[in-house]
């Protein structure tokens, strides 16, 4: 599927505090923000990396380690780093502000707060968040297609294969290529190949939820398919073959585009990496563009295995 965010922004508190807590739940209800509780910071620094929050308010003084370590965890996890975080204290010397910012806080609030300064700044973090990753996003997204581009697959599907083999699932792996490509590029011209390839980007973007789609350079495009093992994957390859053979080009009635598939899953290959799923696949796909417009699964040894043609 193309990328998408959908989820409340999150709000993670951590302070030792029972009235903080209940302070806050009363009186951020009205937003729109879902709010969750940490009350020392070895706790906070384990909610920030599972629920990766929108922003966070830290107290200084809490217990296990202070606020000045969590911070310095937060700003040191790639995961947690681009977190905006709010110091919420009642030490309000320039030495203890200083320090904060320069551990990397983005504000500091003065307990008692007033709550009208709390949401303004709560939603200016908020914002930053929104604006810090929709760039991250970007850098991520294939500008013509707009699916995801080949540095996201590369992290997904590292991704992906631990999930996979952590909680023993199947995972497959599908790469295509559009046929005789180059030959359509030079008799109908590079904006009608771009058409293309929008056009089958749209197709794989239909896909089931969980597939994630991406263009991997040029005419090749992945996906990868969790919880799914190579015999399902193919028949979606299927699907996809057919529906872009079915398709109908404006002002090119009787041509016909046509386009290959490799298909492996983890069981299929050596060791649990990116290099092994993407050169099993690339090599099922290899024996599919032998006769082109063809669906062919990896096979630990031997050919690959072809489906259709």
């Amino acid at each position: 599927m193309r990328p998408h965010q959908n989820h409340a922004p999150r709000l993670l508190a951590i302070d030792d505090s029972s009235l903080i807590h209940r302070l806050l739940k009363s009186r951020l209800k009205n937003e729109r923000i879902e709010i969750h509780h940490a009350t020392d910071g070895i706790e906070g620094l384990h909610m920030a990396r599972k629920l990766l929050p929108d922003v966070v308010l830290l107290d200084i003084d809490i217990p296990q380690i202070d606020g000045f370590e969590t911070l310095r965890e937060l700003k040191a996890d790639p995961s947690t780093h681009d977190i905006p975080v709010i110091f919420i204290s009642g030490m309000v010397d320039t030495d203890t502000k200083v320090r904060g910012l320069e551990l990397g806080a983005i504000d500091f609030i003065a307990k008692p707060f007033d709550i009208a300064e709390l949401k303004a700044r709560v939603r200016s973090a908020v914002r930053i968040r929104s604006l810090i990753r929709m760039l991250a996003q970007r850098a991520q997204i294939d500008g013509l297609t707009g699916l995801w581009n080949r540095s996201y697959f590369n992290d997904r599907l590292a991704q992906e294969i631990s999930e996979a083999k952590r909680h023993d699932k199947p995972l497959a792996l599908m790469m295509c290529d559009l046929d005789h490509f180059k030959p359509l590029n030079d008799n109908y011209g590079h904006p009608f190949g771009d058409h293309v390839l929008e056009e089958f980007a749209q197709l794989l973007s239909e896909g089931r939820d969980n597939d994630v789609s991406c263009r991997y350079g040029g005419e090749e495009f992945a996906v990868i398919f969790p919880h799914t093992d190579a015999n399902e994957a193919a028949k979606v390859a299927d699907r996809l073959r057919r529906g872009l053979q079915r398709c109908s080009w404006h002002n090119h009635t009787k041509l016909v585009v046509t386009a290959s598939f490799g298909v492996t899953d983890l069981s299929r290959v050596a060791e649990p990496t990116n290099d092994a799923m993407i050169d099993s696949a690339d090599k099922a796909l290899y024996a599919a563009k032998a006769t082109r417009n063809t669906v062919c699964i990896a096979e630990r040894s031997g050919p690959a295995i072809r489906l259709s043609a």
